[in-house]
């Protein structure tokens, strides 16, 4: 037990107050934009799901937040074959929703996404794996390199074939920002690179044929990602040939840009609201920051966009007093995983990034991105908690 809660390590006076108090902020804001989002339907219990889902995540926080980080590095190969093991029951028993496959019913109501599981899970398993190599004095030894792009490639494939290029996205980013963190000489970065230019030229070749393809109407059989995909992409770039699929961030557009500098207020009635006239699709989750901007305008959006940035910061500030390398690891992987959803979530609700479902961190509906955003939390206090004492 005592390998488990090694409080003789713990400083609780290192216990960091303004991470958790700009998490609960953004909450408390995700409740109420969530609420005003789904005030339409009087039959919605989303907002109940995310009250009892923060709660839940509220107390697995805390419990991974005194289970010692050194611990769960000793358990780290275990918790790797549990992500894979959720992957491929996606595969066997996963319940489809518009033609994907990423979800396992567990009641008629409730449904779990076992790839949001697997970011904190494989931000863990890395730190661990290149924390140990670090200690051997190997890190930068070929088999470590290779092993670790081997490690990657099976919850990357299973994630990408549900099809969900998002999160296959995610944890690319995750992969590569430890990899930078973990301080693998540049020659391995660069080779590695290199390696990777001629099948990026060949991705590039491949989805533009597909690409071609679906313009002049034709449907290819086997394309290297999902036709839907490319038809986002295409969207993005022709949007007066693909209105049906523009359609919805064109809304999201205008629904932030109607909110002027102030907004037209939370929970209003107004006739003019792109929410109210139900010209949103998903607002509560993927879209939830096009709602954000109509009721708050642009201070409001500037605020939450500064709050998201500051828990960033905050992890970014932990890793770097981490007392050792893995602890790093944890903080800047899971800062890596919280910017790049954001920045991906808010680019498409703007319109800068073609259409992607990705959820906005403790703010978009659903309970396994806020379970798996806590559990990174709390993987951060956990570290934070351990750091050398002030000399």
């Amino acid at each position: 037990m005592s390998a488990i809660f090694n409080f003789r390590n713990y400083h609780f006076r290192y216990l960091n107050i303004r991470l958790l108090i700009y998490v609960a902020i953004v909450c408390y804001m995700g409740i109420l934009f969530l609420s005003s989002a789904t005030a339409a339907d009087a039959t919605t219990s989303r907002v109940d799901h995310q009250l009892m889902g923060i709660a839940a995540s509220s107390a697995v926080l805390i419990v991974v937040a005194l289970v010692d980080y050194h611990f769960l590095f000793k358990i780290a190969i275990p918790i790797y074959c549990a992500c894979l093991g959720m992957l491929l029951a996606v595969r066997l028993w996963g319940a489809n929703y518009n033609n994907a496959v990423r979800w396992i019913e567990i009641t008629s109501s409730i449904s779990v996404q076992p790839s949001e599981f697997c970011k904190p899970g494989l931000v863990l398993f890395f730190a661990a794996y290149f924390s140990y190599w670090s200690e051997k004095g190997k890190i930068n030894n070929v088999f470590t390199v290779i092993g670790s792009t081997f490690f990657l490639v099976f919850p990357v494939y299973l994630i990408y074939k549900q099809p969900d290029l998002s999160t296959t996205m995610v944890m690319l980013f995750l992969f590569v920002i430890i990899i930078y963190t973990a301080k693998i000489s540049y020659k391995w970065i660069l080779g590695v690179l290199g390696a990777a230019a001629p099948f990026a030229i060949y991705a590039y070749y491949m989805i533009s044929n597909q690409a071609a393809l679906i313009l002049q109407g034709i449907e290819p059989e086997d394309g290297l990602i999902s036709n839907y995909q490319v038809r986002r992409i295409l969207s993005w770039l022709y949007p007066e040939r693909f209105t049906d699929i523009v359609y919805q961030s064109e809304n999201s557009i205008m629904a932030i840009g109607s909110g002027g500098l102030n907004g037209k207020g939370l929970f209003n009635t107004t006739l003019e609201s792109v929410k109210n006239g139900n010209f949103l699709v998903e607002q509560d989750t993927d879209f939830i920051f096009a709602v954000i901007g109509e009721e708050t305008g642009f201070i409001g959006s500037v605020a939450m966009v500064a709050l998201l940035f500051l828990i960033i910061v905050e992890c970014v500030y932990v890793g770097i007093r981490a007392k050792d390398l893995g602890g790093r690891l944890i903080c800047i992987g899971v800062a890596g995983v919280l910017a790049f959803q954001s920045f991906v979530n808010i680019g498409v609700a703007t319109g800068l990034l073609p259409n992607t479902g990705i959820p906005l961190p403790f703010i978009s509906a659903g309970l396994s991105s806020l379970v798996s955003s806590f559990i990174s939390i709390g993987l951060v206090i956990n570290v934070g908690l351990q750091r050398e004492r002030k000399q």
